[in-house]
């Protein structure tokens, strides 16, 4: 299949009128219609029959034909007749049936007629339900959409068959002279196509790209270099869908949304932007063809299984862009992915890592970090902007200068380094809307560089480099000592300052007045550590822009928002002020001015109750002085966002109470979501067919509140038997891999019990480990005729500790040593495995996630603000065993609490607990499983020791105790179930029918809605729509 583009028209009631002048129409071009204009505007108008009138061409000379669409629901007493009468032309059938069916509708029958040049062909169709069509605004979407295939949804321009789009000249964009508008339209000429994606067109452009691209003979190439070439000429296709989207935004100038976020776990990109550009099946065929046969796995797999199966082998080469750590960081790239999708004007900003999050080995089951080094062999998602740079200042001093009158500050740098541009395009699904992820690096100041060499002072040119380069250098620097504090504040503030200049620049390009900044833009704290970004704008606005400091605060107050993920106050953000003065200096005069008008504004509200000032205070006293950034973000923004419902009621009730009684409208909460194009069409391709099979659509994967449609299927037995067919092949594969991993084999019909995520004594993978320990000693007390009856179970853990987190890299080695005694006792044999998964990360999760039967998500309640890892294994028809806390209170209101495994305390019953100390009773079996560790069953007993005593003696902070005998119970009625193969099935399916709520397509329409404010751009017929040949 290939992009094309369509011939323009003028669309209007009657041939005869002539059609609005551009002055006063909308531009209808988008990047979402399959035509492409970059120099046009022109205007629509639709009625149940749509006459269309032909442009002039460029040549003058003029074009006769009409087209028309109509909808008939009296021809047919169970579906509605679409009747369409266009110009015959190679591809359109296959567009007009693509329309139907991404608009999620079913064609019954179909009938053609021809005449002349054109055809007339009816459409009997139904909906998702098999249902006539009567709602008369669907009836009009459905028609224009239809339009927009037939007639490639612009107005007046020049013809160009099967184009890109049509080039219209700016006025003064070339000379009267002949000559050169002869060059000029030769240009816009060769400009004016789409790259085409039929298997041999794909074939061609790899090969190409392995020559003039990756330098390597198309004779001869390796894996990798095939993997190189194959991005590129993605990469290709998603630069032209970018420069359209872009180019689109900057003429329509919408209020955009900047995402800013230090962190942004991505994973590959591959797999990802072809299913987004709909041509996966196309780029599996053309690898086929180009010899990536695998004949051993075309004897055990379907064709079409074993093509894209080519394509992920190939994909797996990819390294994972692990830019972030955890959920905060996966739920920024699951935005970003829904962003573009639903066809907001967006950009995300953030730091480009050369060393991503470390790597995980374990030695001896010990946790070692060693450096990621994901760019070595480049990074083809990429596109260097070397031409957009900004400068970055640090340290210094500032002085106080007249202008024009008028005093102002000047803040005199004494360290600059570079910001230099990386764009990563963004696709979106079914759409042409490409937005981009602006990543910086960091480079030392050309003029600091050539005056050191030209002086000879080689070594401090070098010295310079480093130190500017380490700022986007390391991931997550070690922040214990001051060097570390001050470069993870350099960090922040590198990539917050280049960012709001590049927004600030966009902004004045178009805009000769502040006074439009809140309708134009709107700025998204991801947590705090963005959240210097507010006295930069300050700063900027009444420094360099003049404003006074009235205007600029009633700016910043309007164009931002704040998410925190925080659940206590002890977690949230500080910085001391002795750092903050040192290295930005202007900023720590700006945020103790605007603390001053917070302070003496408060004390009129609520008097003079010095404790609560205090609390509420960004600067906080003490022996060390901090800022602290959350109460700067709080009273700066107009809307503050938990991330579920729990975690809004902690912020409202403890975290920031006393802002929530000042403030209670500033509150919100938008409950996480992850994106089903990840988490089921990329990593679970067997389930999603299976899904679209059942549902008669595909519409799901774009209006995924019609996964609910699974609901009434669920008892029923044939699609029982090919979801346990899925999930075994699932399975399969995840047993496959923990083989080549560990050498361990296990068994498939085994539950596969997982628990993946950081690890952190409040995720309690310690409560795990000592669960699995019970199991193995019942295990081991039984009668060989009482072990038949046992469910066996595949324990499954993987995760990261943190370099400096001692207690974590404990668990990790306590897994370990469980594993090895466990794993290798013939008494317990298939019944009892565990296994660790080493360096954990997006591309292993898209592998384990959708082999899981079981997953666990046990913090304490009250400590997980979401918890996202749950809602990717909901929507793959994995079986939650969890605490009711962070989103999982959402969770079993969608699926009921009968078809997940609660247990544990409740959020309001952990304070009371806590206070209860030593004096807390927990269980005999709790108390004999935690004394095998500290007796040495598993070996490294003084090393456990430490372990151990974070559980006893009145230190069991996160409950392991009181909760074991409820997490005995809960498993113990996860084996039940699964015994029952018809009941758990049934649950399963229920689980991914009820993920719909989950979807980060549905948090973004809330954030855009309620706290943005921003407009989907290209009109919901245009955007619903990928366009093919």
């Amino acid at each position: 299949m290939s992009a094309i583009s369509l011939p323009l028209f003028t669309v209007g009631l009657d041939q005869s009128k002539p059609s609005p002048s551009s002055s006063s129409s909308a531009s209808l071009y988008s990047p979402f219609s399959p035509s492409r204009n970059r120099f046009c505007s022109s205007s629509l108008h639709c009625i149940s029959s749509c006459h269309v009138k032909p442009a002039r061409a460029s040549t003058s000379e003029s074009i006769h034909e009409t087209s028309t669409i109509m909808f008939d629901n009296n021809d047919s007493s169970d579906s509605t007749a679409f009747i369409i009468r266009a110009r015959n032309r190679i591809g359109l059938l296959q567009v007009i049936t693509r329309v139907f069916k991404v608009l999620g509708l079913q064609i019954e029958k179909a009938t053609v007629e021809f005449e002349g040049d054109f055809f007339i062909k009816k459409f009997f169709v139904t909906d998702s339900h098999g249902r006539k069509i009567e709602d008369h605004e669907s009836l009009n979407r459905i028609e224009k959409a239809l339009l927009e295939a037939v007639t490639g949804g612009n107005g007046a321009a020049s013809v160009t068959p099967a184009s890109r789009g049509i080039v219209v000249r700016r006025a003064g964009l070339v000379a009267d002279s002949g000559e050169r508008r002869a060059k000029s339209e030769r240009m816009f000429h060769l400009m004016d196509g789409f790259l085409k994606n039929d298997p041999i067109s794909l074939q061609k452009d790899i090969l190409d790209h392995v020559e003039y691209t990756v330098a390597r003979s198309r004779f001869s190439f390796d894996d990798f270099e095939a993997y190189q070439a194959l991005s590129h000429s993605v990469r290709d296709r998603l630069i032209e869908r970018w420069h359209d989207t872009q180019q689109y935004f900057k003429r329509k100038d919408p209020k955009r949304l900047y995402f800013l976020s230090l962190e942004f776990l991505m994973g590959r990109s591959l797999s990802n932007s072809v299913i987004n550009l709909g041509i996966r099946d196309e780029y599996a065929n053309a690898l086929k063809e180009l010899g990536f046969e695998f004949e051993v796995l075309a004897e055990q797999v379907n064709e079409d299984t074993l093509l894209l199966l080519l394509l992920f082998l190939v994909s797996y080469m990819e390294g994972d862009a692990c830019l972030g750590n955890g959920g905060l960081a996966r739920l920024s790239a699951c935005q970003m992915d829904s962003l573009a999708t639903l066809d907001y004007p967006a950009w995300g900003y953030g730091l480009r890592y050369q060393y991503g999050l470390f790597r995980q080995v374990i030695l001896d089951g010990f946790q070692h970090e060693q450096p990621d080094y994901w760019l070595n062999f480049g990074n083809p998602w990429e596109i260097e902007r070397v031409h957009v740079s900004y400068e970055v200042k640090f340290y210094g001093n500032v002085e106080e200068e007249t202008v024009n009158g008028k005093k102002c500050k000047v803040w005199g740098p004494g360290e600059t380094v570079e910001a230099v541009a990386y764009d990563n395009p963004i696709p979106g699904y079914g759409t042409r809307n490409t937005i981009n992820l602006r990543l910086w690096a960091a480079k030392p100041s050309g003029k600091l560089d050539m005056e050191s060499y030209n002086t000879g002072d080689y070594i401090n040119a070098v010295v310079n480099r480093q130190r500017a380069e380490t700022i986007s250098s390391i991931l997550f620097p070690d922040d214990r000592s001051y060097q570390g504090k001050e470069l993870r504040l350099k960090q922040q503030y590198f990539f917050v300052s280049a960012s709001l200049q590049d927004i600030i620049r966009r902004f004045k390009d178009s805009h000769s007045s502040f006074d439009d900044f809140p309708e134009k833009v709107a700025l998204q704290l991801n947590d705090t550590h963005p959240s210097i970004a507010i006295a930069e704008v300050m700063r900027v606005l009444i420094d360099e822009e003049h404003l006074d400091w009235n205007k600029a605060w009633d700016i910043v107050c309007k164009i931002f928002s704040f998410t925190t993920h925080n659940v206590i106050s002890e977690g949230l953000e500080k910085i001391p002020v002795d750092l903050l003065g040192s290295l930005l200096p202007r900023h720590l005069q700006i945020i103790y001015e605007i603390n001053f008008k917070f302070m003496e504004e408060l004390k009129k509200r609520i008097g003079l109750d010095y404790s609560r000032l205090s609390r509420m205070s960004i600067v906080e006293e003490g022996a060390v002085k901090h800022i602290r950034m959350a109460n700067l973000s709080i009273v700066c923004s107009h809307t503050v966002d938990g991330v579920s419902k729990v975690h809004s009621e902690l912020l409202k009730t403890r975290v920031f109470k006393d802002f929530y009684e000042l403030w209670p409208q500033k509150f919100q909460y938008k409950t996480n979501g992850v994106t089903q194009r990840r988490w089921i069409v990329v990593s679970n391709p067997s389930l999603c067919a299976l899904i679209s099979k059942w549902l008669r659509t595909e519409a799901w994967i774009r209006d995924v509140d019609l996964l609910s449609g699974l609901q009434e299927y669920s008892m029923d037995a044939n699609l029982q038997q090919e979801w346990r067919m899925v999930k075994k092949v699932n399975k399969m594969r995840l047993a496959e891999y923990i083989e080549v991993m560990s050498g361990l084999k296990v068994s498939v019909d085994a539950m596969f019990d997982v628990q993946v995520k950081r690890i952190h004594e409040y995720k309690r993978q310690f409560l795990n480990i000592l669960g699995i320990i019970h199991r193995y000693e019942c295990i081991k007390n039984m009668e060989k005729s009482e072990r038949r009856k046992v469910v066996p179970r595949v324990c499954i853990i993987g995760g990261k500790a943190a370099p400096g987190y001692e207690i974590a890299k404990k668990i990790i080695k306590l897994c370990h040593a469980v594993a090895e005694k466990v794993n290798n006792d013939t008494d317990v044999g298939d019944l009892l495995k565990l296994v660790f998964i080493p360096d954990y990360n997006v591309s292993i999760a898209e592998l384990v996630i959708p082999g899981s039967d079981l997953s666990q998500h046990l913090s304490t309640a009250g400590h997980e603000a979401s918890g996202t890892g749950s809602m990717k294994f909901l929507m793959n028809g994995c079986l939650l065993l969890a605490t009711v806390d962070g989103a999982t209170v959402e969770i079993v209101e969608e699926i009921g609490a009968d078809n997940m495994f609660l247990f544990g305390a409740k959020v309001h019953e952990v304070p009371a607990l806590r206070e209860k100390g030593s004096s807390l009773k927990t269980p005999l079996q709790f108390a004999r499983v935690v004394r095998m560790v500290r007796d040495g069953y598993f070996g490294y007993k003084d090393y456990f020791k430490s372990l151990c005593d974070t559980v006893e003696g009145g230190k069991d902070f996160y409950l392991l105790g009181y909760d074991f005998a409820s997490y005995l119970e809960a498993q113990a009625a996860a084996d039940k179930a699964f015994v029952d193969e018809e009941k758990w099935t049934r649950m399963s399916i229920l689980n991914t029918a009820g993920s719909a709520r989950f979807s980060s397509d549905r948090t973004i329409e809330e954030y855009a809605e309620d706290t943005w404010r921003i407009e989907p751009y290209g009109s919901a017929l245009l955007s619903s729509l990928t366009w093919f040949d």
